[in-house]
Parts: C-alpha cells; structure tokens; sequence
C-alpha cells in the first residue's frame, strides 16, 4: 500500500476544534503481535487481521483497549466488550445509543477532547489494542503518537471503515461495517457473537430495502451548515451511502468528495425535498451553531426549495457519519425520516 496512512477529516477535526474550546501516514511497517503470554494458546488463536495495508497479529484476545472518537466505543459496546476498555475520550453529552451512556461514565477518561490523548499521555496507557476510525489522532506532527509508535509499544491499531487515508474515506461502503464488526469479533474471540450482530444489522438494511423499495427516492441535501460557501456531503463516502440505502437521492451526488464546501448558488438551485443536519449534540458555541439554526440556514439559502417550505430537516448525530456500527442504525432512521407512510404498519 503506497498510500499515505494519514487523513483529518474536516468534520472530526471541527468536533475537536469544538470539543477543546468547551472543554477548558506514510506506509506504517507491520504491526508487530500483542505482547505474548506464556499461558497456554486460546482457542482460535493466533489471529491475524489486515488492517490499513498492515497485518494485526493476536495470540489472545485484546484485555486492556483504548478508544478513540465516539463510533469506535459504541461499537465495541454493542459486541458487549465494554469490559475490555481502559480509557475512552471525551463526548460530552453526546448523542447516545440506548444504555451506553451508562457504561460511557463507567469507562475511565484519558482524553479532554474527542481525540486521543498526546504521545506521552497514550504511550503510558499500555493498552493492548487502540480502536479509533481516522487516522487524525496519530499525527505526529500534532503532537500524537504514531501508528508505527504504537505497534512498537505494543499497542496495535485498527481503524474502522478503511478510513485509512483521504481516498479511502471516499470508498467507503456499508459492507466496511460488516467487515469490522466480524474482524473485532475474531479479535476478542467473539465471532459467534459478532456474526449475531451482523445478521440482525443486515436484516435492518433487508427491511428498509423492502419498505422502501419501488418508492421515488426522496431529493436530499446533507450539510454541516455554513451561509456561504455551504459544509456539505457529496456523491462519495458514509453519508451518500446512508441516504441512498435510505430511499433517498443525494441533491451532490455528482460533486466529488464526502465532506466538502458547495457554492450557495449550487444548494439553492439543488431544490432538496428534505435536508439531513450534522447534529454535535451539545457541543455547542460561537463556532458550533444548533441543528435548528444550520437547518435554518440552509433553508434561506435554498429558499424556494420543497425542503425549506415544509421546514422538513432531520439532525442526524455526526457519530453517524463516521465508520462504526451507528452507520446501520442511521440507515433505518433516514428511512423513516424520509418514507414515513412506509413504516406506519
């Protein structure tokens, strides 16, 4: 793999950016195997994943995790591994799933902001396996221990969705989802377990394809906000993904790009039906405006559109945007939002 490991996605560094005001790579070489153990060999082990251009080695299910940004906790959490986490970052009074919100306060803080912490910070962690779903927090250059640091420390790293690199983060599919939950299964010696998960969570997308099927897609804008130019998704990536899994059809689906920045005279002549908004919960202030007030915003820019005649906007948790067992979850959710009649029975 030639490709740089290294990507800041805009929207994870402005939930940085927002969360450390409220709150006060080149080819990586391969990662070298968790520490070994002189106990005997686990069943099913050694297991070896490729991750990133890199093969992960494991002699026995990771004990001591570290997470970084939201998604990767939650989908540890949902393959019932919250007992396996260490040290977590911070979300504030982030959009939760059900019950997670509980085990979040359970789960040591080692960070202030979303991101993980410095290099000092996180090489002391010992962690046996580091979670995150962008390559923003092993930056070297902001101040962050490395890939290669890491898998030195035996620390290795997996990130979610093949959100290696900034292409990668534009061929992204919802099966990178599935081949997540089952690789982590197979890590902590769980497949069974995650199999489960993946079976109930494809027969979520098989139920929204069958309400939804045969319907006209509904016209979407997603945006992040902004008066001009506009935050907004385009035809590659999570969100075109989720909205066309989702029966709908993305307004920017010919602009290239996932996260990127439209001229107003693009939205406005756009004429979206409905409107997703980045929603950051309660990271709020002067620099993070409300869901309602983007929606607004948008609403006056594409002035003349049905979206913005019938106020018809839903704010979808930006967790939900990037890799991690949420993108499923949000599949069924756009769906209702935008074909309600197709779910009243």
């Amino acid at each position: 793999m030639s490709r740089p490991l290294r990507t800041v996605p805009a929207r994870l560094l402005a939930l940085a950016l927002a969360a450390v005001t409220l709150t006060a790579c080149g080819q990586a070489p391969a990662a070298q195997q968790a520490q070994p153990s002189a106990a005997a060999p686990q069943a099913g082990f050694p297991v070896t994943i490729e991750n990133c251009g890199r093969k992960l080695t494991f002699d026995r299910p990771p004990a001591k995790v570290v997470t970084g940004y939201h998604p990767s906790l939650e989908t540890l959490l949902a393959l019932g591994l919250g007992d396996r986490i260490a040290g977590r970052t911070y979300f504030g009074e982030s959009a939760f799933l059900p019950g997670q919100k509980e085990q979040y306060d359970r789960i040591p803080q080692i960070s202030e902001t979303i991101m993980l912490p410095q290099k000092e910070v996180m090489l002391a962690q010992g962690a046996d396996f580091v979670l995150d779903n962008a390559m923003a927090s092993f930056d070297a250059a902001g101040g962050y221990a490395t890939v290669a640091e890491l898998d030195a420390a035996g620390s290795p790293v997996y990130i979610l969705g093949g959100w290696c690199s900034p292409e990668e983060t534009l061929q992204y599919t919802l099966d990178e989802t599935f081949t997540d939950i089952q690789n982590l299964g197979r890590i902590f010696g769980v497949p069974d377990r995650a199999e489960q998960l993946v079976s109930q969570l494809r027969g979520s997308l098989a139920d929204v394809k069958q309400r939804v099927g045969g319907r006209t897609p509904v016209k979407v804008l997603a945006t992040d906000g902004g008066k001009g130019p506009v935050n907004a998704y385009g035809g590659s990536g999570i969100t075109d993904q989720l909205i066309t899994a989702a029966g709908g059809e993305n307004v920017l689906k010919d602009v290239k790009g996932d996260y990127t920045e439209v001229s107003v005279e693009r939205v406005s002549a756009a004429q979206p039906e409905a409107v997703l908004v980045s929603d950051y919960a309660t990271l709020r202030g002067e620099d993070m405006p409300s869901s309602p007030a983007k929606a607004e915003e948008t609403f006056a820019i594409a002035r003349n559109s049905p979206a913005a005649k019938e106020k018809r906007y839903l704010a979808l948790p930006v967790a939900a945007q990037h890799p991690g067992y949420r993108n499923i979850l949000a599949v069924a959710e756009i769906a209702r939002f935008l074909h309600p009649d197709a779910f009243a029975q």
